[in-house]
């Protein structure tokens, strides 16, 4: 049975000094269904692969283009939950904020946005979705930190 897929951009901001070492990441809050939260994502449609779906898709929802970013290609997180009885699976790359000026504007699928830290986000993702920011928490903050 083929998989649903989708793809999108984990963006995060990274503010640092000498007393403030912090990441915050980008949700965005859907206007239709339960409204649930989620990171910019979207279906891969016929002939575009994961990677150009995530880039599309994070700027349709969110306003962000690639050149407000710095993608971290070799951190690719693969995550797979039922939907409607069927199998989902969403490929997701953290994308590093450059601008922290940068003006998130939503489209019509999202009614609000936040900018969280880990312990929040995790607390408005699904469960599975919120596993994999946690461990691409893990490893940013080897990276950066």
């Amino acid at each position: 049975m083929a998989t649903e897929r989708a793809a999108g951009l984990l963006i995060f901001r990274y503010f640092h000094g000498e007393h403030r070492n912090t990441l915050e990441y980008l949700l965005l809050q859907t206007s239709y269904g339960r409204h649930h939260w989620t990171p910019p994502k979207g279906h891969v449609d016929p002939g575009e692969s994961d990677f150009q779906t995530a880039l599309r898709e994070t700027e349709e929802e969110s306003g962000i283009r690639a050149d407000s970013i710095e993608i971290l290609k070799d951190i690719k997180k693969e995550i797979i939950y039922p939907v409607k009885g069927k199998p989902k699976t969403v490929i997701y790359w953290p994308a590093k904020l450059v601008d922290l000026n940068t003006k998130v504007v939503l489209s019509d699928e999202h009614q609000k946005f936040e900018w969280l830290g880990l312990k929040d986000a995790c607390e408005l993702l699904h469960d599975s979705t919120a596993e994999m920011l946690m461990e691409v928490d893990q490893e940013l903050i080897q990276r950066l930190g």
